[in-house]
């Protein structure tokens, strides 16, 4: 008989039409080790067990009181979330593949009830657990906060996104992927909107992630209750590390004292690739990508501007999200 009373077995991915879910069997060690709780961390031996979702008995007075980082992409989430898990009290779970599903298919109410009181289990009753959510799990942030629970939300402004998607060297491919899907989704909220996805080059494309992405995020704060929220520039945050984890740990209701936020911030996490943790990746190293991304992307960068531009002419939404997030 599994015992659900701890994460020990993560809840992996679910079979919408046989409502069948694999569980994963995952330690401590294996949670903090993850960057994606996705099919990229399986191994052919994974341990995992299969079994029907509504079988999945949690024990009576379940906590269901997990809190959430929701972000557009690219903006330090993960970081954010490896920083977070060093304090004693934060159970860090990061891009469980279980929420996609519920982003591109939600279900009813019972449902989330589930995947709430499933993913606020912890190793230890001290424990809060604190989940990075992919990007576009966003959609559904108003279903996924349980009542009294906080959530970050982490952006970056415009031309610093334009900068990062257009840095990197494989993000043509990213985009060419996303874009239909991202279109499709900032239609719902700007209604009218039209884009030949085939006649975008990279920096159009990437001007319509941020769009996207970000009237999401405002959509869900909107339906949030008030105080729920704490939105936060990642370019900000480099700013003054110790700082802002220290207000971040704040909302998530964590008293960190400053000795301990101090040693986190000056500990190797700042000065590696969050994603894959051998890679140096220092905030001076992002500095100098960007520099670079400004320079050699500058007329893709100077064009996804001026079409976010145009369609804030247009579209509240869009206007809304692009003078919050640039005053």
């Amino acid at each position: 008989m599994i015992d659900l009373a701890t994460p020990e077995y993560l809840p992996f991915e679910l079979d919408r039409e046989s409502s069948r879910v694999a569980l994963l069997h995952l330690d401590e060690a294996g949670y903090r080790a993850a960057s994606f709780l996705d099919q990229r961390m399986l191994e052919p031996d994974s341990p995992l067990v299969e079994m029907a979702w509504a079988e999945l008995e949690l024990p009576a007075g379940a906590r269901r009181d997990v809190q959430y980082i929701f972000h557009i992409g690219n903006v330090g989430s993960t970081l954010i979330s490896r920083l977070l898990g060093e304090l004693s009290e934060v159970f860090a779970i990061r891009e469980p593949l279980l929420l996609r599903s519920f982003a591109t298919d939600p279900p009813g109410d019972a449902d989330f009830d589930r995947l709430t009181a499933l993913l606020s289990r912890t190793f230890n009753p001290e424990q809060r657990a604190n989940v990075k959510a992919t990007s576009f799990t966003s959609e559904i942030a108003d279903r996924l906060v349980p009542p009294g629970s906080k959530a970050l939300f982490l952006y970056a402004r415009p031309d610093r996104y334009l900068e990062n998607i257009l840095a990197g060297e494989n993000s043509w491919q990213t985009l060419q992927a996303l874009s239909p899907v991202r279109l499709a989704r900032l239609q719902s909220r700007c209604p009218g909107l039209e884009a030949d996805l085939t006649a975008m080059h990279d920096g159009l494309r990437a001007a319509l992630g941020w769009a996207c992405e970000m009237t999401s995020l405002e959509a869900a704060a909107a339906r949030l209750p008030v105080g729920t929220v704490l939105w936060l520039d990642f370019d900000v945050f480099l700013t003054d590390p110790a700082a802002y984890l220290a207000a971040v740990a704040g909302h998530f209701g964590h008293q960190a004292d400053a000795a301990t936020i101090g040693s986190i911030v000056e500990g190797p996490l700042m000065g590696r690739y969050s994603k894959a943790l051998d890679y140096e990746y220092s905030p001076a190293l992002r500095r100098e990508i960007l520099a670079d991304a400004r320079h050699r992307h500058a007329a893709a960068i100077r064009d996804g501007l001026n079409w976010l531009a145009g369609l804030a002419g247009r579209y509240p939404a869009i206007a809304d999200a692009i003078r919050r997030r640039t005053d």
